[in-house]
């Protein structure tokens, strides 16, 4: 018989490794400090709606949930920003509707996943189960209920305990944390009359007020789960707003749109629990034979999306180790160095793309370099965007990692930045103009792509355009240059 495997943590990440080992013939204990949330009326831990994409649904469909996970989420194709002062602009993610992330309740998520796993008749799962001490194969469990505390053997152990692991502390292994200094808690936009959507559906909307946003992700009643994330103090603040009163007042002056679809928003805001978000990196995820796995060793704030598919992914890269390695501390220790590099890199861009949501996305000259990149594409599609990354919609496996092309991007970028101030500095060209030849190649190729709108005018030069003699083929040849 397969050797018995102790999982600890029964999150979406712990059920979908459990059901993950069990298809692989393995007799699975699983052990959740929570109660069952099939049964009794509980959270989902930080319960930010998932952002489903396709690293997440690669590991769905190794296991045949793909599609009944698809059923049960709303396809979200890019952003709508709802700045200050102006009306709603929708941003799209990829290239078309193609590209693309899903809405998901965490909670409906994660049942699905304990179902699956304890279906194949290999996985036991026990709820309120507190892991408090692990030591020489042995795990010490104190009961949340009677207070009792038991020794069960664990001579195999994997921790997906979350960002506040007790198996990492029981390893021992260094850990880096860094906290934000903000909090978020969540609100709910209820459903239209009719179950319909208040907003629009297939899109996630961000209200970003330069330290501040809101954002909303749809639900499949028709409802939006809305996420508040300001600091802890300050002026505009969780300190500031307390009082049910001062958050009306709050939201009156800066989410107003969003006060009109939320019913008793101050007390609503009064009751949410306030959240925090840290970043958690790990020296080294295993110790023997104990590795950690998610949020336990790689935990990230919400802003890119790729917490919990990254978590999937950790799954299936392990699945892939013990396709060759058959020897747990080996395979632990390689799935260690082989995923720590990108989840890091990951960590980091999620800190930077709260900057981007809370504040960017309502910048003009942000919002030009999505245009300028959407004409980009069709046209060199091989080519690195500005920001050098796998895109969450790529196929995960065939993705380039992603720490080395964070590197690559920084030091492009550092060099047209450079550029572009020496050029400032001669007074020969626009802050804007920092795309420089790529908007001259998209121009050759589509003549229709001429800004048209007054508001560019003001962020770059128009393209000026001339006649030459082509010395390879003889033919004239029109050039357009954004000089000034």
């Amino acid at each position: 018989m397969a050797e018995p495997i102790t999982v600890i943590g029964a999150g979406p990440v712990g059920s979908l490794l459990a059901l993950f080992l069990a298809r692989r013939g393995h007799h699975i204990q699983v052990f959740e400090r929570r109660p069952d949330m099939r049964r009794v009326g509980i959270g989902a831990g930080r319960s930010i709606n998932l952002a489903v994409s396709t690293r997440g649904l690669y590991a769905l469909h190794q296991v045949g949930l793909d599609e009944e996970v698809l059923r049960q989420a709303i396809p979200m194709r890019g952003r709508m920003v709802h700045a200050a002062r102006s009306e709603p602009r929708f941003l799209r993610y990829g290239r078309d509707d193609s590209e693309l992330i899903n809405s998901m309740s965490r909670g409906e998520l994660n049942k699905l996943l304990m179902t699956e796993a304890e279906r194949t008749g290999r996985v036991r799962i026990e709820f309120q189960q507190r892991l408090v001490g692990y030591e020489g194969g042995r795990a010490r469990l104190r009961d949340e209920h009677s207070g009792e505390e038991r020794e069960v053997a664990a001579p195999v152990v994997l921790g997906s305990d979350g960002s506040a692991s007790a198996l990492r502390a029981a390893l021992g292994v260094a850990v880096e944390q860094s906290w934000l200094d903000f909090g978020y808690k969540e609100l709910t936009i209820p459903p239209a009359p009719g179950g319909a959507f208040s907003l629009e559906k297939n899109a996630l909307h961000i209200w970003p007020r330069k330290n501040f946003m809101l954002i909303a992700l749809p639900n499949l009643d028709g409802s939006f789960t809305c996420t508040l994330f300001l600091p802890f103090e300050g002026a505009a603040s969780f300190a500031a707003i307390e009082a049910p009163a001062d958050a009306e007042r709050f939201f009156a002056e800066t989410f107003p749109d969003a006060l009109a679809l939320i019913p008793r928003l101050g007390e609503a805001l009064a009751d949410a629990p306030l959240g925090r978000m840290a970043t958690v990196k790990c020296a080294r995820w295993s110790r023997g034979q104990g590795v950690l796995i998610g949020d336990a060793a790689h935990a990230i704030v919400p802003f890119f999306g790729q917490g919990m598919n990254a978590g999937f992914e950790d799954c299936t890269v392990l699945m892939e180790i013990l396709d060759h390695e058959a020897d747990w501390t080996r395979a632990f220790a390689e799935l260690s160095d082989s995923r720590r590099p990108d989840a890091d890199a990951i960590a980091d861009l999620a800190v930077e793309n709260f900057v981007e949501m809370r504040d960017k996305v309502a910048d003009p000259e942000f919002v030009l370099w999505k245009e300028v990149e959407a004409e980009l594409d069709p046209v060199r599609p091989h080519r690195p965007r500005r920001r050098l990354f796998p895109r969450p919609f790529a196929h995960p496996r065939a993705s380039s990692p992603v720490a080395p092309a964070i590197r690559t991007g920084r030091e492009r970028g550092l060099k047209r930045f450079r550029g572009a101030r020496e050029g400032r500095e001669r007074g020969r060209i626009h802050p804007a103009s920092r795309l420089g030849r790529g908007y001259r190649h998209v121009k050759k190729r589509l003549p229709h792509s001429r800004p048209s709108r007054p508001p560019l005018k003001r962020l770059w030069a128009y393209p000026r355009s001339s006649v030459r003699t082509s010395q390879r083929s003889g033919k004239k040849v029109r050039s357009t240059s954004c000089f000034r």
